[in-house]
């Protein structure tokens, strides 16, 4: 591999010579192999429309001559149409603020601006101006964090919810046995299985709409600690206009810039609402394994799209695989929040110092549950199966439905009933003929499962 020589504050080393990075990333790269994890994509690109805005907003000020501004603008433009990651090469564990990755994007980008000028931009004193990595990669998590959900998980949500209310219109009249503590209960209808499921993720985007508000402040602007200091005073509105221009999300300078350098309390809670998320598809997953059980000695009311072979050694055997796949989802996310929130506790005095974790961890989730919720309401959901037979026969053997009869005979009464039913396995109505003075057509209507679905008092 061929090289050339880079100098840095702390002097000279050698650089590949395809590199378009210089001195300081190099550095990173041979002081950090610590793992094969490198920061994603959208945090990168969110480095660079930072650059890109804050080299326009200094470019306005004044601050920047204008041709080496424009310079450093082309160069961030091109860079974010064709993001090339062999020239983002560091590991996530890395120094804290990730001040190496800051460096690396300054120095992508001042490498292509001097190429482009034929003339030297310096990644600190150009590409870096107004800025330091305190305020800049706080800034990158909440831009890549805020495009991910908004531009990815909401709309894998609405999807999700889309299938679901689909699903319902197909099979929602049908009336199934309810269950609780996995025991026989009261009739549910399919329409009030979906409809909880899709409350469930209705909420869930309710919530991440909210954390959008508060990712949508910038520490951009705090610089070093949250004074500002080498930054206009006008520099951190100017970035965020420009960065809300061009990213058509609506970014605002941090309420208080103290708190946005030293703390990561807005991406903790976020890491929380994703974990409120994983939590859901969690149930919904495990509801449709339980469905899905058997064909033979489960409870086989539903048929998930047979997609592969499910052993290696038992033929015709399927597997419920992407709710299996989905729930693995849910877990990572549940291990992800776990490292946030510790990373999170680690704002020590001015400065968070886990900051390449949060990037690397909160950004994982949202991608990991945006996938999770297409390929649950695609691959799952949508082509499930219901075995009516299966369902019908366990409704009529189900003594619970004689809860309906509580007004009318009393709990103890009903009870006895009950329990001569399940003993005897017979329907509950031909046991309740035969202990009440009810007609068979009037217990045939007491006991209508989709009555006793739709809820109230039976009389």
């Amino acid at each position: 591999m061929t090289t050339r020589t880079e100098r840095d504050s702390m002097g000279e080393l050698q650089v590949p010579d395809a590199a378009l990075y210089q001195a300081q990333t190099q550095r990173a790269v041979e002081n950090f192999q610590l793992s094969n994890l490198r920061l994603p994509l959208r945090f990168i690109q969110a480095l660079l429309q930072i650059k890109k805005a804050a080299a326009q907003a200094n470019q306005q000020l004044g601050l920047l001559d204008s041709t080496v501004a424009t310079a450093i603008i082309d160069a961030a433009t091109a860079q974010l149409a064709n993001t090339d990651m062999q020239h983002y090469p560091l590991d996530v564990f890395q120094t804290g603020s990730a001040t190496s990755s800051n460096m690396n994007v300054n120095e992508v980008l001042a490498t292509l601006a001097s190429r482009a000028l034929g003339q030297k931009v310096e990644p600190n004193d150009h590409v870096n101006l107004g800025q330091s990595s305190n305020d800049t990669i706080p800034s990158a998590i909440h831009v890549s964090a805020a495009l991910a959900i908004q531009q990815q998980l909401i709309p894998a949500l609405r999807q999700a919810q889309a299938v679901l209310i689909n699903k319902s219109q197909q099979i929602g009249h049908i009336v199934k046995t309810g269950r609780t503590h996995l025991m026989d209960a009261m009739p549910v209808s399919f329409s009030q299985v979906l409809g909880g499921w899709q409350a469930q993720l209705a909420h869930a985007e309710l919530q991440l709409q909210q954390q959008l508000q508060q990712l949508q402040q910038l520490a951009q602007g705090g610089t070093a600690v949250g004074s500002g200091i080498n930054a206009d005073p006008r520099f951190a509105s100017l970035c965020c206009q420009q960065l809300s221009h061009n990213t058509g999300l609506d970014f605002r300078p941090a309420e208080n810039f103290f708190s946005a350098i030293a703390t990561q309390d807005t991406a903790v809670a976020a890491s929380g609402a994703l974990k409120t998320l994983a939590v859901s598809l969690l149930k919904i997953c495990n509801d449709l394994r339980w469905m899905n059980s058997g064909p033979l000695a489960g409870l086989a009311e539903i048929s998930l799209p047979a997609l592969q072979p499910g052993s290696s050694i038992m033929p015709g055997k399927v597997n419920p695989v992407i709710p299996e796949a989905v729930a693995m989802i849910c877990a990572q996310v549940m291990g992800n929040d776990s490292s946030i929130t510790i990373a999170g506790q680690s704002g020590n005095f001015e400065l968070n110092v886990m900051l390449p974790l949060v990037a690397h961890n909160l950004l994982q989730s949202i991608e990991l549950l945006s996938t999770g919720c297409k390929a649950l309401a695609e691959q799952a959901i949508s082509g499930f199966t219901v075995h009516e037979d299966n369902i019908n026969q366990a409704l009529a053997r189900n003594p619970i439905l004689v809860t309906a009869l509580n007004p009318l005979l009393g709990y103890a009464k009903a009870a006895e009933i009950a329990k001569q039913a399940y003993q005897q396995q017979r329907p509950v109505l031909d046991v309740a003929l035969e202990h009440t003075d009810y007609s068979k057509e009037q217990l045939q209507q007491l006991l209508d499962p989709a009555r006793l679905a739709a809820g109230g008092i039976i009389k």
